[in-house]
């Protein structure tokens, strides 16, 4: 135990000292770069550190530098992560505690955690994908905006359905009001100071990029011109608020663009957008059966890697690196206990992990990922989460373990472990 805390000692110290030399990542060449160095990855999403870290509800920083320090070992220095959820506390499938209560109207515990967070990732040599919105209901995001901006409440997914839900945030797109309250948010968010490290959010190497929101959808053919409008808007507040980071949008790609390529390579092209994001699900896209998951897994593998290819072309056109940062594969059986296996999420994993070393053997554009999520040591008390539950990578509006890779998870951290130590040489 002495070893390993004079280990784990040293390799904190050397974090330090790796980012008070200014190693931001930055893009190169269509490449990412950390140090002078070529930048492939395989990270994961830990959407709740900014709670954990906190010391008001939810908190919990023991538990937080464990995580931490769990992650750091098996090679995974890239989290991506929410800054904060949006909107009033106690709705179902939505996540809590809220940063932002009403636009404007902020809870300090939330802000404390996410600069805790911070100071303890840039210890670690750890880098954060920080987004700032969301589509979906689960963190409020356009919904709140649209709400605070006068145009009615959302109705909830799990009582209305989705259609209901998409046809009411379509109107995002369009709605100037809803983007200057998010873009008030944006300024308080980006121009702030670490009250642990004295440092300005923008002169922190701990953050890789700011990234406009998470999966962020025009959810109309008519909404596609204004969305892409949105977009520019923003990212080009962020740069002007921090020269310094990377700008990332959060898209899933082709199937965040109500399918269209052109409005993919549109938003992207953006010359204040320095890398490209993409999300896939096989089972959600149908691409995997839940009861036939080692059956169905040669054919998810294989739209995988179309899919991919497919966005790789724009890639190469606009000379921008692209990021898998979310993908998920059930358990076997398509259980959500720990204590079922995980053979053919690990087959997947292994699958997705070496095209990203072979891009990196021959330069190629497919940098790296952030697969979905991060659950740690985390024990679902329930199959929905409720308030008081410990966070898993499930946030609440889904099954509790269906897409979460747990600590206790040995034979996927393998996995992890063995591509992150290839990449590193």
């Amino acid at each position: 135990m002495k070893r390993f805390l004079a280990t784990l000692a040293t390799l904190i110290a050397f974090g330090v000292a790796t980012l008070a030399q200014g190693d931001f990542v930055t893009v190169k060449d269509g490449h990412f770069e950390r140090g002078g160095k070529p930048y492939y990855y395989v990270g994961t999403n830990f959407w709740y550190g900014a709670i954990l870290g906190s010391e008001g509800q939810g908190g919990d920083r023991a538990r937080l530098v464990r995580e931490l320090d769990n992650l750091k070992a098996a090679g995974m220095d890239n989290l991506r992560i929410l800054v904060g959820s949006d909107g009033e506390r106690g709705v179902k499938t939505k996540v809590e505690p809220t940063l932002q209560i009403a636009p404007g109207v902020y809870n300090d515990t939330i802000l404390a955690g996410l600069d805790y967070l911070l100071m303890e990732m840039g210890k670690r040599g750890m880098v954060a994908v920080l987004y700032l919105n969301n589509s979906w209901e689960w963190s409020g995001g356009y919904s709140f905006y649209l709400q605070h901006a006068g145009a009615g409440v959302a109705p909830r997914p799990n009582e209305a359905g989705y259609p209901a839900y998409m046809d009411f945030v379509s109107r995002y797109a369009s709605n100037e009001r809803a983007h200057q309250l998010f873009y008030d948010y944006v300024r308080f968010i980006v121009g702030r100071k670490n009250r642990y490290t004295g440092k300005a959010y923008a002169d922190d190497p701990a953050i890789m990029s700011w990234q406009i929101g998470n999966e962020p959808r025009a959810f109309s053919n008519e909404a596609k011109e204004p969305f892409a409008k949105w977009l520019a808007e923003a990212s080009a507040l962020i740069r002007s608020l921090d020269p310094n980071h990377l700008v990332s949008i959060g898209s899933e790609g082709m199937w965040g663009c109500e399918g269209d390529m052109a409005l993919y390579e549109k938003i992207c092209a953006d010359k204040n957008i320095d890398y490209m994001n993409i999300h896939l699900w096989p089972y959600n896209w149908s691409w995997a059966r839940a009861r036939h998951l080692r059956q169905d897994l040669q054919r998810a593998c294989a739209n995988t890697k179309d899919y991919i290819d497919q966005h790789l072309v724009v890639s190469k056109k606009l000379h921008k690196p692209l990021v898998l940062e979310e993908f998920g594969f059930p358990r076997d059986g398509f259980s959500f206990s720990l204590e079922a296996t995980t053979t053919v999420r690990d087959d997947f994993y292994d699958y997705v992990f070496g095209l990203i070393y072979d891009a990196r053997k021959s330069g190629g554009f497919f940098a790296g990922c952030n697969f979905w999520g991060w659950g740690g040591e985390a024990k679902p008390e329930h199959d929905d989460w409720q308030v008081g539950d410990p966070y898993t990578g499930d946030p609440a509006q889904e099954a509790q373990g269906l897409n979460s890779v747990f600590s206790s998870d040995g034979s996927t951290l393998n996995v992890i472990s063995k591509w992150n130590s290839k990449l590193s040489k």
